[in-house]
Parts: structure tokens; sequence; C-alpha cells
């Protein structure tokens, strides 16, 4: 069984002699996931000791072990830890368990190296994994702390990177390294590009204050320059000519980017033909040439066990980093704090879980020092550089009008989705996602065969769909008339009405089936139509069936801009549109309305899908208050548990829809 299967293993005892092994929740949690009884008291032969790599603690178990005949298992933190370092903190991603010794002591083996050693490592698939996995890092600028920010402006290119480490790290001891080798690195990196300016890259607990590193601010000369901002360490790989390390996991990513370090130390990335050497000691276990992929299979996908905290338990590496990313994209979106106008009080509670984790949300009042988010569909003035927010497109099981909370809300810092009349974020990543990588394109893929398995779409209403006419069945979904994306993308056809006889006109002996809106079907909205009034117009009308179980039953979808279309296009109906929905004019659709000429992008369905519920909204996991990927909320509205609204907000819908005919007081 390798290391990246959920399963555990078979369960053992294991004792231990370090306090952090008791208020580690996390550390505990996936050692027992893994099939290791932790426990205090006193072991016997067979039993097993756990203790933390080779940290100044782990004498007393070490000891132990030696007295009672017990194993030894060593602990680590995996490759990728968590966003910020552990000494603020945060609980780690995974855990490297070790059962020979530790990854970097290079003086005896460890599990990793005897993978890396021995290990055929030439699957096609885990190859293509290990690929795309590292495709991803690079990216969504994910590494082992990915508290950084991709924006911060990096130097012109053209420097040569030295990455610099924490004093008393123990992978610089172990890697038969000292304080001297930094010394005799930076001169290096000097005396052997002697034209090129010199970039020491500090280590994020020595810029946070939490540990001390080797270089200081006294180093800086003309020539070098000491790197204390969170820029994304792939910003800075990517603009060197040169990379220097002593054992820093930096300069394993080095590789990955395409260098070939200097190494001074002897971590666990050296000695299989992928750097340059620099450390006076070989290594003859480490006789093996190994490729990027390889390396990084072995050390990314066999070795570690990864955990899902949203389904709490073991995963492989593509969730852990479909977490990842969602936890590193909360936080580098609100560590600033978020300033928010426009946002009726029932929203309040939802945005600030979404928002409000790092710095709680301060809504309405001045807070120059913050970037300011706006609902995109409130009726208000927006302060310059405002970043719209508004419902995702996997909302809920129930009506935003009954004020149910969302598992999706989006950000766009462009525009908005439903507005065509400029450009949103949406249209750039639709844009961007026109090719795929093979691994995303089978994220796509696997997303879209659960949505339409599990008959899943924006509010999850629940009915079953009726028994309908025979013949050729078109579908139009009705809208609410004063909608945002009406009044801004519907063009001519813009009442339901109006989009019925349109259909019926181009469609005269096919099966016209109506759907109206939930919203108005509550009067909470405008847009009803008399019974009266459809018939002759429509074969049947369809009030309260819930969409997602009827499009497999349609041939055609026509519409005005309403969401329905991009949820038949996951189920392969065609789509005819009327107006302009941010689906239009890629090429995926039939368009008789005026889309954007600056639509040119030919994105396949996996590519739109990618970009619109995998890249645009964030997402959150009712069940661990987490900011978690699309897969998780996908899995609760398909099996639960979900939120409901509280007394307060259903009192409040009720309220909502007795004052129907005047929104103004509650929208």
């Amino acid at each position: 069984m390798h290391a990246e299967e959920p399963a555990g293993d078979t369960s053992r005892r294991v004792f231990h002699f370090n306090g952090g092994f008791l208020w580690q929740r996390r550390l505990r949690r996936i050692l027992a996931l893994a099939g290791h009884d932790l426990r205090l008291g006193w072991p016997a032969p067979g039993d097993l000791v756990a203790v933390w790599g080779r940290s100044p603690y782990a004498a007393r178990g070490e000891a132990v072990a030696a007295r009672t005949g017990a194993g030894l298992l060593r602990i680590e933190d995996a490759f990728l830890r968590s966003v910020l370092p552990g000494r603020s903190g945060a609980p780690p991603l995974g855990l490297l368990i070790d059962r020979q010794g530790v990854h970097f002591d290079a003086s005896s083996p460890s599990d990793l190296e005897g993978i890396l050693a021995r290990h055929p490592l030439d699957e096609t698939p885990l190859l293509d994994r290990a690929r795309g996995a590292m495709a991803r890092m690079r990216e969504a600028h994910l590494s082992k702390y990915s508290g950084t920010d991709p924006g911060l402006p990096c130097p012109a290119p053209g420097y040569v990177l030295v990455i610099d480490q924490t004093h008393g790290d123990a992978s610089v001891r172990y890697g038969g390294a000292d304080p001297a080798t930094f010394r005799d690195m930076l001169v290096s990196a000097q005396v052997e590009h002697p034209h090129a300016p010199v970039l020491i890259k500090t280590h994020p607990e020595t810029a946070q204050g939490h540990r001390a590193g080797h270089f200081t601010a006294s180093d800086a000369t003309d020539r070098v320059r000491l790197i204390t901002e969170p820029v994304s360490p792939w910003h800075l790989l990517e603009g060197a000519i040169a990379v220097y390390t002593v054992s820093s996991q930096m300069g394993f990513e080095a590789i990955l980017a395409g260098h070939r370090p200097n190494v001074f130390g002897q971590p666990f990335y050296v000695g299989w033909g992928l750097t340059e050497d620099r450390h006076p000691a070989p290594l003859p276990r480490r006789g093996r040439a190994l490729t990027r992929a390889q390396l990084f299979a072995g050390a990314m996908i066999l070795y570690p066990k990864w955990y899902d905290p949203c389904r709490d338990r073991l995963c492989n590496l593509e969730t852990a980093l479909n977490t990842f990313e969602a936890e590193t994209r909360a936080w580098r979106e609100d560590r600033h704090g978020w300033r928010a106008q426009g946002m009726r009080l029932w929203k309040r509670a939802p945005l600030q879980d979404f928002f409000g984790r790092h710095r709680r949300v301060i809504f309405g009042r001045d807070a120059p020092d913050r970037p300011t988010m706006v609902w995109a569909s409130a009726r208000t003035p927006l302060p310059e550089g405002a970043v719209l927010a508004e419902d995702g497109f996997l909302r809920s099981r129930g009506l935003g009008a009954d004020l149910v909370p969302p598992l999706s809300l989006v950000l766009d810092d462009m525009g908005i989705y439903y507005d065509p009349t400029r450009e949103s974020r949406l249209e750039h990543l639709i844009a961007a996602r026109a090719r795929l990588r093979p691994d995303q394109a089978a994220r796509a893929e696997a997303l879209i065969a659960t949505l339409t398995h599990h008959a899943l779409s924006k509010y999850n209403l629940g009915a079953t769909a009726p028994d309908l006419p025979q013949g050729y069945r078109i579908l139009v979904p009705g809208q609410v008339e004063d909608d945002a994306s009406i009044r801004l993308g519907a063009g001519e056809t813009a009442t339901n009405l109006a989009l019925i006889r349109k259909v019926r006109a181009a469609n005269p002996g096919a099966v016209i089936l109506y759907k109206p809106h939930p919203d108005v079907e509550a009067g909470l909205r405008p847009g009803a139509i008399a019974p009266e009034t459809l018939a002759g117009l429509v074969d049947m009308a369809l009030p309260g069936t819930d969409p997602a179980p009827l499009l497999p039953l349609v041939d055609e979808v026509w519409t005005m801009t309403s969401l329905l279309g991009f949820e038949a296009l996951l189920r392969g109906v065609r789509v005819t549109t009327t107006g302009a929905p941010f689906y239009a004019g890629w090429g995926l659709t039939r368009d008789l309305g005026a889309v954007p000429t600056r639509r040119t992008a030919r994105p396949t369905l996996t590519g739109l899908v990618h970009a619109t519920l995998i890249d645009y909204p964030r997402y959150r996991d009712p069940v661990s208050g987490l900011p978690c990927p699309v897969e998780v909320v996908a899995e609760r509205l398909a099996h639960g548990p979900l939120p409901r609204p509280g007394r307060t907000n259903r009192a409040l819908a009720k309220l909502q829809g007795a004052l129907a005919t005047h929104t103004r007081l509650w929208r």
C-alpha cells in the first residue's frame, strides 16, 4: 500500500513522550487515520514510539525505544504544510511518517530515500499525475508555506537567488552544514556570477519574527539585497539565472521550476542527477538518475499522508491541492480585511463566514485601509476600485429569496459575470481556459459527472420532473424581469412573455415547456404570466419543478440570460440564447442576441466549466466552516448536511413575500 492511499495501515500502538502530540489535534487525527493508535504509557516490544523528526525532544522517545525494544516512528510536516508557518498556529495539510529515518538526515536511509532509490517510478499514470500537480503548484503559487502574494512585484530578471534558512534548522545540521556553510554559499554565488545582482530570500518564519535566519541586513551591499516581502517563490525562481541553497525545500521547488540548483547541504533531493551537489561528502546510496516528475512523484505522491479537513479523512495529493488552493486563495484575498457596502442585514453573517476568517468584515463604515466589496445588484454608487460580490452558481438547497445562506459566492474585480456591457473576471478566466492541461480537463469532467449524476443545480429544490408531452421538447425558463442580468444583458427580448412568443414563432411544431422562476412563483419578484395568457403559447407549464431532473428530458433550451442555459450545456442539451449570458459567445451556444465581440476564445465545455465552477467562485464548507473546493460543496448538496435559515430569516422571508410589490423596501 502506497502512502498516498486513503486507507490507513494496520493499527498499531504508538507511544509518545512529547507534549506536542497531545495538543496538536490535526497531528493526532492524521496519525489515527493512518492506523497509528497514539497513546501515553510505556511501550512493549512490537510497539512504536513516535518522535518529531530530529527535534531536541526526540531524544526522550529515542531513549525509551532503545530501552524497550520498541520501533521508532519519525514524524515531520509534509512538503505542502499550510498557508502560514506552524509557529503561527496553522495545522498541517499532511504528515511524513517514516519508519526508517527522516528525510533530511542524510546520515541514514529514510522511507523517502527508499522510494526514490528502488520504486520503479515508471508508471505513466503516476508520472502524468506528477506533471499535473507540478503545474498546479506553479500556477497557483503554492509552496510549503503559501502565505505569499503573487501580485507583489519581483526584481528584474537576471539575478542569482540565494535561499536562507532559520538558525537551528534540523535540516541544516543533519544535512552536514552549519552557519559557515551559508557564508561559503553567499561568497560562491558572488564569485561565480560576478556581474549579476544577488537576492537573498529570507525564510517566512524569519520575516514574521519567529526565528532568526543566517543572513541579516548587514549582509546587504550594492550587489546583495535581502527579500523579506512575501513575494511568490515561483516568481523569484522564474527570474533567477542561478539558485543557491543549503537544504531548503525551495531548492526542491527550484528543480520543479526547471533549475539545477547549487546545493551545499544534503537534502532529500540531492544525489539524483538534478542538482549541482556542492557538499564534499558523497552519498553512495543515491546513484540513480531521476527526472523531475519521478522525484516529485516519490516525494509528493507516494511518501506523504495527505489530509482532507472538510471530509476528515486521508486523501490523495490532488484532493489536498484542492483544499490548499481554496485556503490559500481565501487568505490572499481576505488578509487585509474587507469593507462591505450595499449588503442587506441577512447577508452579513454569511459574508462574515466567507470573508472574515482572517480579519472581520466591516459593514458600511469607512475603512480607508481596506478594499471595498459591494453587492453587485445593490443600487448604490460604486467606490473606485470596488470589488463586486454575488451568489455563486452552486448556491444552496433552497432559494436566496427565502434567505437560505449560500455555499458559494463570487468576487469580481473587473465587472460582474451577468453584465455583458463590460469585461468581467469570469470572461478572462473562460478565455484563459481555452486550453486545458490533462489534469484540468479530468477535474472538470469529473465535476460535470458529479453534477449530472446527482441532478445538482443552483438552488436544488428537489422536486421530481412530471410526465411530459411527447415531441421535440423546448424548455423555456422564466426569469425575474427586474433582475440585473435582464436589465443589462437581455437585449430586445426582455420579458418572459416576449421570449415565449419568440420561441413559439420560431418553433411552431415543437412542444414548448415553460418553467416559471421560483422567486416569481413564490410571489417575491416580478415576472408572472397569467395562465390564460400562456394558453396556446406553451404546451405545458411546470411550476415548482426542479430544473436539474428536467433537463435530461428536453431537446433544447431557449433562454434570455438564465443560468439554466449553462446547466443545460452540462447535460449535453442544445442551448439558444436571445440575450448575452456569460456562457454565450464562446461557440457552445446558438446566439440570437448581441453577444460581446471580445469573446473570441473557443473553449471546450470542460474549459467553460473549469473557469465557471472551479476558478471563479469561492466556496465554504458548511460542516467544517473552512474554505473548500467545489467538490466538497457538490458532495454536501448531494448528501448533506446543509445549512438552513434560522427562525429570524424565515420570518423575514415571509415578510418579503407580503411586501413583494414593494421590493425597494427589502432588496
